[in-house]
């Protein structure tokens, strides 16, 4: 009897063809992170010392969005 070698499927994750942020948005978030590693990044109305990381990303997402900028649209609630 001859033993017979299936391949063995690969699943790979599809690459995306475009970038999901512009080089523009990453420089945003990134100003927005060094803000708040300094203690000068406030939130909205409360103006609390921003001190989570996500957060500070979601802030300069969220400034590159009004700017215009490619980013994504925010997640709906």
């Amino acid at each position: 009897m001859a033993t017979t070698k299936t391949a063995a499927k690969k699943t790979t994750a599809k690459k995306s063809a475009s970038r999901k942020y512009s080089p523009a948005a990453g420089k945003s978030v990134e100003t927005e992170m060094k803000a708040m590693k300094k203690g000068e990044l406030k939130s909205g109305r409360s103006g609390k010392k921003v001190t989570d990381p996500k957060q500070a990303i979601a802030i300069g997402l969220s400034k590159a969005r009004k700017e215009g900028k490619k980013v994504p649209p925010a997640p709906e609630k």
